[in-house]
């Protein structure tokens, strides 16, 4: 009797513990693109966000790494936004790639976000983003901000970071 209540506790025990499969998270398939003629809106603005794909630690010769996402919430109720570009740059200021080869709309209340994964280091302690964004006049400002993490072992970090204009 007792081996048959050790065996069934052993399989409760393995049975609780293993692993529940969580469904896969796709991004980006609902972005929206469009052809728009850029010098049709008054309102546009050139905004830079600073990223770090990576951070020192102890001194300058040691980096922990980190995912950087890049956030645009549209913070309207009732108009779009358009990202007419992304690009992203290292720390020498080269752009290491552009994200958007057309236009983004951003519905009101949306948010798009674009990683630069944890294993990414082209960009270093100096990366950043830099995005041109238009509206109709009057549209309420979308909010720029850059959100960094990282884990190794036991140790992990996490920031955020918020875009400035730096051209009107």
């Amino acid at each position: 009797m007792k081996p048959l209540f050790f065996l069934f506790i052993i399989l409760i025990v393995f049975i609780s513990c293993s692993e529940t499969k969580v469904p896969e998270t796709k991004h980006h398939s609902n972005y929206h693109f469009e052809t728009v003629n850029q010098s049709a809106f008054e309102t546009t603005e050139l905004i830079y966000v600073p990223i770090y794909s990576d951070i020192y630690y102890l001194d300058s010769k040691h980096t922990f790494s980190l995912t950087a996402t890049l956030s645009i919430r549209n913070t309207s109720f009732k108009d779009s936004i358009y990202v007419f570009f992304i690009e992203y740059y290292n720390s020498s200021g080269q752009k290491v790639r552009r994200y958007n080869e057309s236009t983004l709309l951003v519905k009101p209340m949306e948010s798009v976000e674009f990683v630069v994964e944890n294993k990414d280091d082209t960009g270093g302690v100096g990366a950043n983003f830099v995005v041109e964004w238009g509206a109709k006049p009057g549209a309420q400002k979308p909010y720029f901000q850059g959100v960094m993490i990282g884990t190794t072992g036991q140790q992990g970090i996490s920031f955020t970071t918020e875009g400035i204009v730096i051209q009107k």
